[in-house]
């Protein structure tokens, strides 16, 4: 047991899917250190949403703030020991907009972009489960996991974040969903993007991670990239069920887990 306990201490832990009151979080950055460090983590990145062509909503950084944002997270990363501060961003994917979305991330120095797919329509999926009402549940999941693969495929991200959101109220499908995750995975390694296991499904309706466990499989036997994200907006969920999940990676059979740095990937053994 002890072996085992050191085994844990000594795995090379980040949390890159964090948000701050910069976005829709409800502490300041500097906040969110001490428990990181408690978690044991070895570094934790601050990725707040940025949505582009839609109304500015509430739970969205304004991109005006995007430099004030990024220069406060150097210093923080300057000023701070014991862990290392990344940069990211949480960035929605609209089709048919990615030239716009390519022209205004390439002038930030960030270290990751995490690419997510929060709207069908005009809608977010995740805002409550009127969203699904009176909706043909197949049809919608169909939607989704094709929006996704197009955001994997635009080579504008390096990390999918929450890949079948879709899933956060618990509604089910009358098909086999299998397809829909291989096609995603093997839509990831082609296009060389990481995914992340998102343990903040387990606060939501949902109760569990994202993606399904029952098809983490597939991302292992398609070779895709992994990284534990928390995707916590407040302190005290940094790290939250990371132990669960890195039990789960492995018993699926992965080894390594991905890590940035100035949006260059490599892999660390875990």
């Amino acid at each position: 047991m002890q072996f085992a306990l050191c085994l844990q201490e000594m795995i090379y832990k980040t949390d890159y899917h964090t948000h701050s009151t910069f976005s829709d979080g409800r502490s300041s950055p500097e906040e969110y250190i001490a428990p990181a460090l408690a978690a044991g983590l070895s570094e934790i990145g601050f990725s707040e949403h940025l949505t582009l062509f839609r109304e500015l909503e509430e739970w969205n950084m304004n991109p005006v703030n995007i430099s004030s944002y990024i220069f406060y997270i150097e210093n923080l990363r300057k000023n701070t020991k014991n862990i290392k501060i990344k940069t990211g961003l949480e960035v929605d994917f609209f089709a048919g907009k990615e030239e716009e979305i390519r022209a205004f991330l390439s002038r930030l120095p960030l270290d990751y972009v995490i690419g997510s797919v929060h709207y069908l329509g005009e809608k977010t999926v995740d805002m409550g489960p009127e969203f699904y009402e009176g909706k043909n549940i197949d049809r919608l999941f169909e939607s989704y996991f094709d929006s996704v693969c197009v955001a994997a495929s635009s080579g504008l991200f390096d990390i999918m974040g929450h890949c079948d959101l879709i899933r956060i109220y618990g509604y089910k499908t009358s098909s086999n969903l299998e397809p829909f995750y291989r096609k995603l995975a093997k839509t990831m390694k082609r296009h060389n993007v990481a995914f992340e296991v998102n343990t903040n499904g387990r606060n939501r309706p949902l109760a569990d991670f994202y993606p399904d466990r029952r098809f983490l499989h597939i991302f292992r036997e398609e070779n895709v990239p992994v990284c534990v994200n928390s995707d916590a907006h407040m302190p005290s969920r940094v790290g939250q069920y990371f132990d669960e999940a890195y039990e789960l990676l492995r018993y699926v059979g992965f080894s390594e887990m991905a890590v940035f740095d100035k949006r260059v990937r490599r892999m660390v053994s875990f």
